[in-house]
């Protein structure tokens, strides 16, 4: 006599009903996410081809997400967007948003795979200060530590911040370290512009580099850390001694400075 086969653990239902259970509540907050990702408003129409999902299941979790008190409708436009529970779900991660938090993994990171010094600052009161240092087995001698305020004119972090963080503070800073320079300082600048001229450099570039121009025998590349109101928030920069140090824009050391940046921006709820 033939036995029937045995049965399938995964197919049992109580397995069933935790598949069900997990892809509900991946379809909900993709519907969720994808309200998010339009602007936090949106048609019926618009969110289910943004989710790529009939109109009629969006609904269904719509409904559900209202209920919640996660989505609202606006009974005019009939348009979804976000209600009162999502917004405090979103203050709650941005209070926790830190940038000194999301950029350590960043610095951790380049640290190892480079080999190079590497620090996150902040614009302090009297400038760009660093807030969190790394160094790597053989460190570079130089005379910066956590506490330090950078040129904004002459280092690759004050640049950054100078060409990417639009704030009245950043320029008179920066207008008042001009005035203050000496002449030999201040022929490393352009001569009729020279504000001006860093900044559209480094918003062309999107970072900012040195060489021999803040610290003699170092070079540095410094980029921008976004918040979620993409807003420059912090800078991450990479530091060394200028014969072994490629500090090119379009280089290798560039290139992860940026990715790392971007990897902390992520963290703190920039848009991609």
């Amino acid at each position: 006599m033939k036995q029937p086969p045995e049965s399938d653990p995964s197919l049992s239902s109580p397995a069933r009903e935790r598949r069900q259970r997990v892809q509900s509540a991946e379809t909900g907050m993709s519907v969720l996410k994808g309200l998010a990702h339009l602007g936090g408003r949106s048609s019926l129409t618009a969110l289910s081809a943004h989710v790529a999902e009939s109109p009629a299941k969006v609904h269904r979790y719509l409904a559900s997400l209202m209920e919640a008190g996660l989505v609202l409708q606006d009974a005019a436009s009939q348009h979804y967007y976000l209600g009162t529970e999502a917004i405090q779900i979103g203050l709650a991660a941005m209070r926790q948003a830190d940038p000194i938090r999301a950029a350590e993994p960043c610095l951790i990171r380049l640290r190892e795979s480079l080999e190079v010094t590497c620090f996150v600052a902040v614009m302090g009161n009297k400038g760009p200060t660093i807030v969190r240092f790394e160094e790597p087995g053989l460190p570079v001698t130089v005379n910066v530590r956590a506490g330090s305020v950078m040129s904004m004119l002459w280092s690759a972090t004050g640049r950054a911040f100078l060409g990417l963080l639009d704030e009245s503070r950043v320029l008179a800073l920066a207008e008042q370290e001009l005035g203050e320079a000496t002449p030999e300082m201040r022929a490393q600048l352009d001569a009729k512009d020279p504000i001006g001229e860093l900044r559209r450099e480094v918003r062309q570039a999107r970072c900012a580099s040195v060489k021999d121009t803040y610290l003699r025998g170092i070079s540095a590349v410094a980029a921008p850390v976004y918040d979620y109101a993409g807003r420059v928030c912090a800078v991450i920069t990479a530091l060394g001694a200028t014969g072994g140090f490629d500090p090119s824009i379009d280089g290798p050391i560039a290139a992860a400075v940026r990715q790392e940046a971007r990897a902390a921006s992520a963290l703190l709820g920039a848009a991609g």
